[in-house]
């Protein structure tokens, strides 16, 4: 047993899977890259594998003094991908911090403030979304439990604002639980040399888990991109769920386009200009006289005013010799053709509008890529990684797939739209 746990009335709560994250008393170890203490302790685990559990017994040790060698931790943040995931799983959940104090020593919880209370100590953990990273502005913590931040819609922003907010104590620590999706923060968090990693399959807590579900997982998803992902806690670089996959690009790619048929510029506007507005998907793409589209350039911007992305749009239609532009209108309506008419007033601009959700009109453009019939004229690769990571809850860190939703449109009217009887272009 752990020298974690001081006495039997503890000991009786602790059960196999806390054991398991916290094996051979390193609570947690040391980096292994540089043996030196750790800012981050990140356990990266397959489905229930014990992560939440985990990562309360943590907070609960914290909170009670009970960590070795360290002063107990005084204020404490909870940050889930929403408030209710906080609440639900976090707190009240079956592995969540009030299942695993004994029953004298649980916290209150403090609904209205949004908050655990632990009357021994004082101690006081807040609870925080990662859709709302102001909140994250202004309290300071001694330590934070973070759980599946690998589904942190605005994880960058979020996770940002807590490292500025742990401030407290003599070594502010945070705990990180998640089954990992390869996102740029958890690749970054795991690249830190402050970050001591522990990891742990599902099947190593096989004897807290129903027999059938082990049975049934194993058969459906050993060795698979989403088993390894889902099951054995391994970041896998590809998206196991995505639309598309990179060897449908790799394998059509040339270097020269032959004749176009037609060619369109599409774009899809941005609802501001911020410098942390999602980007203006622009891309250019033709229909060849093979029947097949091609894929000419992607001349996305990011953070730009409409009058310079209007421009970007003219510029590419030039470029290209293009027949058309395809703008999506529902965020701006008219004004979209407005701003692209202010630079050219003749430009040929149709307005489409989305009915359906992104992920149900990318489909039948992510089959025509599996059929061999889009080809990439060079690589893309901005472009490509979004299409790589679009799966049925968008992409992996919750900004929007501007590329990916240009990309669409202009396939869908070379492809999927009837028109008139096309013409040659040259490029």
């Amino acid at each position: 047993m752990s020298a974690l746990f001081a006495d039997d009335a503890i000991a009786r709560f602790i059960t196999h899977d806390w054991q398991l994250w916290a094996r051979d008393d390193q609570l947690p170890p040391l980096h292994a890259a540089t043996g030196k203490d750790w800012r981050t302790w990140l356990l990266l685990g397959g489905r229930g594998s014990g992560k939440t559990r985990a990562g309360a017994e943590w907070v609960r040790a914290v909170a009670l003094g009970l960590w070795p060698g360290e002063p107990r931790a005084a204020r404490i943040a909870l940050v889930g991908p929403t408030q209710a995931h906080v609440r639900a799983v976090m707190v009240e959940g079956v592995s969540g911090l009030m299942s695993v104090h004994p029953r004298g020593e649980r916290p209150v919880l403090e609904i209205s403030k949004s908050q655990l209370f632990w009357p021994a100590t004082g101690a006081i953990a807040q609870f925080f979304s990662a859709e709302d990273p102001e909140g994250l502005r202004g309290p300071q913590f001694d330590a934070a439990w973070c759980d599946e931040l690998a589904r942190w819609n605005r994880g960058n922003r979020a996770w940002d604002m807590l490292q500025f907010g742990l401030r407290l104590g003599t070594l502010p620590r945070q705990v990180v639980t998640t089954t990992p999706r390869a996102t740029k923060l958890l690749k970054a968090i795991i690249a830190d040399e402050a970050t001591a990693i522990t990891r742990a399959r599902t099947v190593d807590n096989a004897a807290h888990l129903a027999p059938a579900f082990i049975a049934e997982v194993t058969r459906m998803y050993a060795g698979t991109a989403l088993g390894r992902q889902e099951l054995d806690g391994e970041v896998v670089t590809e998206r196991p769920d995505s639309l598309w996959q990179r060897k449908w690009m790799v394998e059509a790619r040339t270097r020269i386009a032959p004749e176009m048929r037609r060619i369109v510029v599409a774009v899809d506007p941005p609802v501001t200009a911020t410098e942390n507005a999602d980007t203006c998907g622009i891309v250019v793409a033709g229909l060849g006289p093979d029947n097949r589209a091609y894929v000419l350039a992607d001349r996305s911007l990011q953070g730009r005013d409409p009058a310079t992305w209007a421009r970007a749009v003219i510029a590419a239609f030039r470029d290209f010799a293009a027949d058309r532009i395809v703008a999506e209108s529902n965020q701006g309506g008219d004004l979209v053709v407005n701003v692209i008419r202010s630079v050219d007033q003749n430009a040929p601009v149709k307005k489409v509008h989305a009915s359906r959700g992104k992920f149900a009109r990318a489909e039948p453009i992510a089959a025509l890529y599996a059929e061999a019939r889009v080809v990439h004229v060079g690589e893309f690769p901005a472009l490509e990684n979004q299409m790589c990571d679009f799966g049925p809850e968008g992409l992996s860190e919750g900004r929007s797939p501007d590329r990916v939703d240009a990309l669409v449109w202009a396939l869908t009217e070379l492809m999927l739209v009837s028109t008139r009887d096309p013409v040659i272009r040259r490029l």
